[in-house]
C-alpha cells in the first residue's frame, strides 16, 4: 500500500509484468541501486525510474501517518472520547444566573411552600463565606423557610421555585436581589459568620442550595 501510494504521489511510468517481480531502477552514475522483492496483483506498479534521493523519499513517506481514527501501531479502532456534559447557565427575572446540577425527584417546590435546604454561600471570587454544612465533621444544620420574599432574599427564593428533593443548584445572586436589608434570611446565627455574611452583603454572592424537604 506505501509503495502504491508513494507511485501514486510522484506519477512515476506505471507498466504490467507478472504477479512475482522485483524492482530494478534504472540508475545513472553516482547513483545508489534498490532492488524490492515482492508479489502485487496485476494491477500494482512493477518499474519506476529513482533518483538520487529516492531511497530518503521512501523512508519518509513510509513514515508520515495516515490521518484516521485508527491506532497506527495496532490498526485497531481508536476509542471514542466522550465530552463531559455541559452545565449550561440560564438568567431568571432580576439578574440571577443558574446552573441545575443535580435535577432531583418528585414534585417541585413552589412559591408560598416551606422547604428545608442545605446551602454554601461565598463571594463571586470563590471566598468561602458561610455553609450549613460543616466542612471537617460534615454536620448539616438546614434551613427551614418559606419561599417569602419577605423573609428570604428574592434571589435565593426564585432558585428554590421549581427544584425537586434531592436537586442541586448554584446561583449567583446580584446585590439586588440578595440581602437589601439585616432581617432577610437565610442568616447565620453566630455573630462571626453572620458579620461576615452582611459585610460583602454589597456585592454578588455565590450560593449553592440542595433541597431537602417539602414540608
Amino acid at each position: 500500500m506505501a509503495a502504491t501510494a508513494m507511485a501514486s504521489y510522484l506519477q512515476l511510468p506505471i507498466t504490467r509484468t507478472k504477479a512475482r517481480h522485483s524492482f530494478q531502477p534504472r540508475c545513472n552514475s553516482g547513483t545508489r541501486k534498490i532492488s524490492i522483492a515482492g508479489i502485487y496483483s496485476a494491477s500494482s506498479f512493477d518499474s519506476c525510474t529513482f533518483g538520487i534521493h529516492s531511497r530518503r523519499l521512501l523512508l519518509f513517506i513510509g513514515s508520515i501517518p495516515f490521518w484516521s481514527n485508527t491506532n497506527p501501531a495496532f490498526g485497531a479502532l481508536m476509542p471514542q472520547i466522550e465530552e463531559p456534559e455541559i452545565i449550561r447557565t440560564r438568567k431568571l427575572d432580576g439578574g440571577v444566573r443558574v446552573q441545575d446540577i443535580v435535577d432531583g425527584d418528585g414534585s417541585a417546590a413552589n412559591d408560598g411552600d416551606v422547604v428545608e435546604f442545605n446551602y454554601v454561600c461565598r463571594r463571586a471570587n470563590g471566598y468561602f463565606v458561610y455553609s450549613t454544612v460543616d466542612q471537617f465533621s460534615g454536620e448539616a444544620m438546614p434551613i427551614i423557610l418559606p419561599l417569602d420574599e419577605n423573609q428570604m432574599i428574592k434571589g435565593l427564593k426564585e432558585v428554590l421555585i421549581g427544584m425537586k428533593i434531592g436537586g442541586k443548584r448554584r446561583a449567583l445572586i446580584p446585590p439586588a436581589m440578595g440581602y437589601v436589608n439585616e432581617n432577610l434570611k437565610p442568616i447565620p446565627e453566630e455573630f462571626g459568620p453572620r458579620r461576615s455574611l452582611l459585610s460583602h452583603a454589597n456585592e454578588p454572592l455565590v450560593f449553592e442550595v440542595q433541597l431537602l424537604k417539602i414540608l
